[in-house]
C-alpha cells in the first residue's frame, strides 16, 4: 500500500480525479453562498461530459468541447433556475429531477445522435493534451502534480483563489453573499435576490460543464452513461461540510480526489471491486462524522 502511495505516477493522477469534484464543488458553493440548496451537481456534470465529447467530436477540438459543456451546464442551470428560483418548486425535487433527467438525456442523444449503447468512443473525438510547465516539472513532488495536466485543471485552481477575492470583495459577490444571508437588505438596496441567485445557478452550471469536460475528453476520450459515478454528489457533501468556502472546499475536494485515485490504483491488491468502488463514499463519511464531531465539541466548549 505504501509503494502505491509513493509512486510518483499516483500522485499525477490525483488532479484528474480531484478536478471534477472541485470545479462541481465551486459551482455548488456559489449556490450554497446565493441560498440555493442544489444538490443536482450529479445531473450538472453529466450532462456536461456528454456536451464535451457531443462538441469535441463536431467541431474537432477540445475547446469546442469546453465550451459546449459549459453552455449546456448553463443551460441546465437555467431549467433550475425556472422550477426552483422563479416558480418556486421545492429544491430538492427539482434536483432530483434534474438529475433524472440527466441521466435520461444523456443515453437518450447517445443512442439517437451516436446510434450506440452505453458507451461511445471514436479517433475523431479532440482531448485535452498535456500542459508541461518548464520550471515546476523538475520540481520534486510538486512537479506530477501540477505539471503535465490538462486545461480544466489550471482552471479550477485559478478559481478557487478567484471565488475567494470575489465573494470576499466584487460587488456581484457580495451580493451573492447577501442573498444567501440577508435577501432582505438586498431587496431594500433594490436588487432583486432571485436574479442574484438566477446568477449563481448559471455560473454553477458553467462550472459543472467544465468538470464534465474533465471527465469526458480530459481524463479520457470517450463518454460512458452515468460516468460521473456519484462525484456530483460527493461535491454536495464538500459543500455542505465547507458551507461553500473556497479554500476549505479546495482541500476536502483534494482529499476526496486523492482517496477516489487510491481505490482504482489498489484493485491490482486483489481487493473486490465493490470495496474499492466503496473508498470514496467511505472516506466521506468519515469526514462527515468527523467534522460534526469537531463542531459538537467546540459549541459545547463555547456554551461552557
Amino acid at each position: 500500500m505504501f509503494e502505491l502511495i509513493a509512486d510518483p505516477s499516483f500522485a499525477a493522477s490525483i488532479p484528474r480525479f480531484v478536478t471534477p469534484i472541485l470545479l462541481a464543488a465551486l459551482g455548488g458553493a456559489l449556490c450554497e453562498r446565493a441560498g440555493v440548496f442544489n444538490i443536482a451537481l450529479e445531473g450538472f456534470l453529466l450532462v456536461g461530459a456528454f456536451a464535451a465529447v457531443l462538441g469535441a467530436y463536431f467541431s474537432g477540438t477540445p475547446y469546442i468541447g469546453a465550451l459546449t459543456a459549459m453552455v449546456a451546464g448553463m443551460a441546465l442551470g437555467l431549467v433550475f433556475a425556472e422550477f426552483n428560483v422563479r416558480r418556486g418548486g421545492d429544491s430538492i425535487v427539482v434536483s432530483i429531477a434534474i438529475n433524472l433527467l440527466a441521466a435520461g438525456l444523456t443515453t437518450f442523444f447517445l443512442r439517437a445522435i451516436f446510434d450506440v449503447t452505453g458507451a461511445f468512443s471514436d479517433p475523431a473525438i479532440a482531448g485535452f493534451s498535456p500542459i508541461r510547465l518548464p520550471f515546476i516539472e523538475d520540481v520534486p513532488l510538486l512537479g506530477p502534480i501540477l505539471s503535465g495536466q490538462s486545461l480544466p485543471f489550471y482552471l479550477a485552481l485559478l478559481s478557487v483563489p478567484f471565488l475567494h477575492v470575489f465573494l470576499a470583495r466584487h460587488r456581484l459577490g457580495l451580493r451573492i453573499r447577501a442573498a444567501g444571508e440577508n435577501p432582505q437588505a438586498l431587496r431594500a438596496g433594490g436588487v432583486s435576490p432571485k436574479r442574484v441567485q438566477l446568477l449563481a445557478l448559471v455560473a454553477c452550471g458553467a462550472l459543472c460543464g467544465l468538470g464534465g469536460a474533465q471527465l469526458s475528453i480530459a481524463n479520457v476520450n470517450l463518454f460512458v452513461e452515468n460516468m460521473s459515478a456519484g462525484r456530483g454528489w460527493i461535491a454536495v457533501v464538500a459543500v455542505l461540510l465547507t458551507r461553500g468556502r473556497p479554500w476549505p472546499l479546495f482541500f476536502i475536494a483534494l482529499l476526496f480526489g486523492a482517496v477516489d485515485s487510491l481505490s482504482f490504483r489498489v484493485q491490482g491488491l486483489g481487493l473486490a471491486q465493490q470495496f474499492t468502488d466503496m473508498m470514496p463514499y467511505l472516506a466521506t463519511l468519515i469526514v462527515l462524522v468527523a467534522l460534526s464531531w469537531w463542531r459538537a465539541r467546540r459549541a459545547k466548549g463555547d456554551a461552557s
